[in-house]
């Protein structure tokens, strides 16, 4: 499936109210929009992660879950190949995926593999063996090393940790190029903790874990952990990490390559990470960093993307610093609809543009009716102060319980912008209940030039 919607736009919709008729105003499309479905059969495909190459940005890599799975692009996310030799054979599942092109511009894929979850949401309890693992692509994520990288791993032994929902950072410019860091959440029976490791040889070898969290979160996925980690290296090679915690968004930062951080502290006290989505097996608001690249009026200002229910539905927000994140400004509501409607906007992800410091968000958006869920591309070229909200994918899906991931995905160059997220569908079920809602991965551009 492919579209091409340059042309397209969606009709106005008519909502009739007790006061009398009036018109929801409808979104522009995305400039120069392309959506393609990347999967070729629908299936447990959610959890995207994607990323352009600096160094070649007709090139790019997507990757996804369930498994570990990637496909690239040579043309500027026109067409995409489904790559080979991604997912571990020795374990029986493997996901959680993120990506990024190192300073050689390497593709790097980091995932979690395990035979079996704990118990729901519990997942320390029962554990069995698991760990965080890199696979490396020297030619942009069309082959693929046969080998895995360890970062950490445990047997199947009593009372094991469970690692969770890595995020791979590269260095590639500064003091610290060539650097790759992984952050993640360690489960354990008692509590959660975020930890931390560094490369400095390209992704051969791992520095033992470091603890970034100095207070410990509760032990269940579900409510409490601290967890969705993400990071940005800025052009002098400091590391400014974050993570959401029970009251809000934690940062500590790096300025000797990984080796040691500050204490870590509450930037954002956003609302709670988790909260239900009709529809939707289950939905958090994990925080998102990323930095003006450029010099200038806004050059070196940071940004911190989350969404919370704080307004009643689940709203995205933008939060930005000018000092190094010292003082961070009051949120910048995101999406565009009326305040209070009750209509959620929800796994938002973001990306700073580092050529043109444009701070660009994709979101799933049920505007219309609570229902209807589409994807929403967000873009502000003013320092994060206004958002234009565009429609990248209008074609409407109702979601029916089935598990979406826990994110979609997003990064931009050169006033191109990449995203990709699951569809849901229906497929046809190898049981007897007949039809069940299935995923496929799609992969969406758009071009401001």
């Amino acid at each position: 499936m492919c579209r091409d919607f340059k042309f397209m736009r969606i009709p106005i919709l008519l909502f009739v109210l007790c006061s009398g008729v009036t018109f929801a105003q409808p979104l522009p499309q995305a400039p120069h929009a392309h959506v393609t479905a990347v999967t070729p059969a629908p299936g447990y495909f959610n959890e995207p992660a994607i990323a352009v190459n600096p160094k070649d940005p007709q090139q790019a890599v997507v990757a996804w879950q369930v498994p570990a799975s990637a496909a690239y692009s040579r043309d500027g996310g026109q067409t995409w190949k489904v790559a080979d030799g991604t997912a571990p054979k020795n374990y029986r599942v493997s996901g959680d995926v993120s990506l990024a092109y190192d300073a050689s511009g390497h593709a790097i894929l980091c995932y979690i593999a395990f035979d079996k979850l704990g118990s729901t949401n519990y997942w320390a309890r029962g554990a069995t063996r698991n760990g965080i693992f890199i696979r490396r692509s020297p030619d942009g994520g069309q082959t693929w090393e046969p080998d895995a990288i360890t970062v950490i791993a445990h047997e199947s032994t009593p009372d094991i940790p469970f690692e969770d929902k890595p995020w791979i950072v590269a260095d590639t410019a500064g003091p610290h190029a060539g650097n790759l860091y992984i952050g993640w959440t360690h489960f354990t029976l008692a509590a959660s903790e975020l930890m931390f490791s560094r490369s400095t040889n390209g992704g051969i070898t791992w520095s033992s874990p470091i603890k970034l969290s100095s207070v410990p979160g509760l032990p269940r996925d579900d409510n409490g952990a601290l967890e969705g980690f993400h990071g940005v290296v800025g052009p002098d090679g400091a590391l400014y990490t974050i993570w959401d915690a029970r009251d809000g968004i934690m940062m500590a930062t790096s300025h000797d390559g990984g080796a040691s951080f500050s204490t870590d502290r509450l930037i954002i006290p956003a609302g709670p990470g988790y909260f239900g989505i009709t529809g939707v097996s289950r939905s958090n608001g994990f925080p998102q960093i990323g930095m003006d690249m450029r010099g200038g009026k806004h050059g070196g200002k940071l940004y911190v993307a989350w969404s919370d229910y704080s307004n009643g539905d689940v709203d995205v927000f933008v939060s930005s610093s000018g000092d190094s994140g010292k003082k961070w400004s009051a949120p910048v509501r995101v999406n565009t609809d009326p305040i209070h409607n009750g209509n959620d906007q929800f796994f938002q992800w973001m990306a700073i543009d580092p050529q043109s410091g444009a701070v660009n968000l994709v979101f799933y958006d049920r505007r219309t009716d609570n229902l209807q869920t589409t994807v929403t591309l967000a873009r502000s070229t003013d320092g994060g102060k206004t958002f234009q909200n565009y429609t990248w994918d209008p074609d409407a899906f109702d979601a029916e319980g089935d598990f979406l991931g826990d994110y979609l995905a997003i990064t931009a160059y050169g006033n191109k912008v990449f995203g990709a997220w699951a569809h849901q569908t229906l497929a046809e079920a190898k049981t007897e209940r007949g039809k069940k809602t299935r995923t496929v991965l799609r992969v969406g551009s758009a071009d401001f030039n």
